[in-house]
């Protein structure tokens, strides 16, 4: 990982030199039209000049002039075409890059969702096979395609992020640059035709491209730049991973609304603490399989997937009684941290007795107990 600093490639290559497996490096963005793609082209042309074997995997220009200036003289691997329903789409060529073995390859739009019939259905597991076979590989990507950051975005700028990154992918990345433009500079760029064509600048500009959302999208990014910078020193100094004792447990049940906003409310508090963190699907003799009905099984199943992309530990755990349960994991994985979704019980039956919350806090003095929101 390095700085936000454009740096020189030199850094880079001293990374290349040091593994077998193939090292990476993206630029991150905040919005279209920062540069992502322009810096990373740059830097195939520095690479170039000294030397070493770079090639262009996929490069989306959208047709800016500068952007396409940049690609002049860079090898280009070609793109492979695909039949879906009629029409015929370009997609990377993964096997014909493993073939070309390139040193560095250049691959743009991390979060590109690739054509039916292709290999991997996502770019950034073609990307993975790439570094898996020793080639390095330069890519670029923006924050609100990262998959904790799903209901932070939703919530900023209204918009339902589809094509979403694994935050591990993240992880695995070497160096990561920050590509900023105040929102000013990006909305004139916008004005000026840098970025969309003259018929999609009034609709951008009222919708996605608004001086608060791109506000809100470019502190996210700033944030997360200083946070893994923040880890890589602290990686450093130690000779790992940070010597915290930390562990987060996000506790799921069938019935429990939100599920995905518990874990990337979990997973993102795991990495802040750089801990280990698991979700814990709690079956009590009411969430036995055969007691459920089919629909809640399947979201549970599509629940504890999203736990593995988002870098926890998919677990179940059994007992006669949630809080019960809930305490005995606790004890057993020496559990610190403690996220659960806010009770629906109607207010009639919390007058009753004591909510699982209470419970919780009695039984387990010793653990921070997050009861989280709902996303709005």
């Amino acid at each position: 990982m390095s700085s936000d600093h454009p740096a020189s490639p030199e850094q880079f290559l001293n990374l290349i030199r040091q593994q077998q497996r193939g090292r990476l490096k993206i630029y991150l963005g905040f919005a279209a039209g920062v540069g992502k793609t322009y810096e990373m082209l740059q830097e195939g042309q520095r690479l170039k000049r000294r030397g070493v074997d770079v090639a262009i995997g996929i490069v989306e220009t959208h047709g800016r002039a500068e952007t396409v200036a940049q690609v002049e003289g860079l090898e280009q691997i070609p793109r492979r075409r695909i039949e879906y329903h009629g029409v015929v789409l370009e997609e990377m060529d993964l096997d014909a890059i493993l073939a070309c073995g390139p040193k560095v390859v250049l691959v743009d739009e991390l979060a590109h969702t690739n054509a039916p019939g292709s290999r991997n259905a996502k770019r950034y597991q073609d990307v993975e096979e790439l570094l898996n076979s020793g080639i390095n590989v330069i890519s670029t990507l923006n924050i609100q395609h990262l998959e904790s950051l799903y209901d932070m975005v939703e919530r900023a700028t209204g918009v339902k992020v589809k094509e979403r990154v694994p935050d591990y992918v993240l992880a695995l990345a070497d160096q990561l640059i920050n590509v900023d433009l105040s929102a000013e500079d990006l909305r004139e760029r916008l004005l000026a035709g840098k970025i969309y064509p003259a018929e999609r600048i009034d609709r951008a500009l009222d919708n996605f491209f608004t001086q608060v959302n791109l506000t809100q999208l470019r502190e996210l990014a700033l944030e997360e730049v200083a946070h893994r910078l923040d880890r890589q020193r602290c990686q450093s100094k130690s000779g790992g991973l940070p010597g915290g004792s930390a562990r987060v447990m996000v506790c799921l049940s069938s019935r429990g609304p939100n599920a995905e906003h518990l874990l990337r409310k979990g997973g993102r508090l795991a990495d802040r603490l750089s801990a280990p963190w698991y979700a814990v699907y709690i079956q009590t003799p009411r969430e036995e399989l055969t007691r459920i009905e089919a629909a809640a099984q399947r979201q549970i199943s599509n629940t504890l997937a999203l736990v593995q992309q988002l870098g926890g530990v998919p677990m179940t755990f059994k007992g006669s009684d949630v809080v019960s349960t809930i305490s005995a994991f606790v004890r057993e994985y020496g559990i610190t941290h403690i996220v659960l979704g806010r009770s629906r019980r109607p207010w009639y039956r919390r007058m009753l007795g004591q909510s699982v919350l209470d419970r919780l806090l009695m039984t387990i003095p010793d653990a921070d107990v997050l009861v989280a929101g709902s996303p709005r």
